[in-house]
């Protein structure tokens, strides 16, 4: 480990890893988009769930490779376009996991919960933004911890088509015969997934005051909670 090289380096080091944070970001965040009205449609009509779970879990199963080739003549590897092509399969890839979680999500809330928020007067859609989600948060934010960490460590696939942020380490790495690149490589993911997986514990936690205050509330105190 050339402890030298890294710190001669840490300005590019800093650069790849941020653009390998965009690109694995973007995705997360249109995926969980996406994965909403999917999950709330499929909570509502129950028959929509099973093409949408199959669909999404056939795209996961793709090769990420296969899917930039087959983009390729749609986006392009310019500058200008080819963050699409990494950022449209990382998308779809996130929505195997996304989907199935905010449905889990949405389903655990009881049906008393539901009735009682409709009594007081809320209509369909502020009752799914008042209680519904944010007694999903925990479920929905534990896919969203999966999906971004796997998003992160998926980025450097796109190296293969020339922008695969921190990916980068590893292809000059191994052409130079240079191991310090690939372990600094591996080192930031780690850094990135790290970080980020902590970030989202951080966000749920802030997110579900009521699970701070009372451990033990029960879904009742969480509706009045959240409403």
């Amino acid at each position: 480990m050339d402890w030298g090289w890294i710190s001669a380096n840490r300005g590019e080091l800093i650069s790849l890893a941020g653009n390998n944070l965009y690109l694995a970001l973007i995705p997360v965040v249109l995926g969980l988009v996406i994965s909403i009205p999917l999950g709330v449609l499929s909570v509502r009509w129950g028959w929509v769930y099973p093409p949408v779970l199959s669909a999404t879990s056939v795209i996961y199963a793709i090769p990420s490779l296969a899917l930039f080739i087959f983009l390729i003549p749609f986006t392009g590897i310019v500058t200008s376009t080819r963050d699409l092509t990494l950022i449209i399969p990382l998308t779809l890839y996130t929505l195997a996991t996304l989907v199935p979680n905010v449905v889990d999500g949405l389903r655990s809330v009881p049906e008393p919960v539901r009735q009682s928020a409709t009594a007081m007067g809320f209509g369909a859609m502020r009752r799914l933004a008042r209680v519904e989600l944010p007694i999903a948060v925990p479920v929905v934010m534990a896919g969203l911890r999966v999906a971004t960490v796997a998003s992160i460590s998926l980025v450097s696939v796109g190296e293969l088509i020339g922008n695969g942020g921190l990916g980068f380490l590893f292809t000059d790495g191994e052409q130079r015969d240079f191991p310090t690149e690939i372990y600094a490589g591996i080192g930031l993911i780690v850094i990135l997934a790290l970080a980020a997986d902590a970030l989202l514990v951080l966000l749920g936690w802030l997110l579900t005051p009521w699970r701070r205050s009372d451990p033990g509330a029960s879904h009742s105190t969480r509706e009045e909670a959240a409403a």
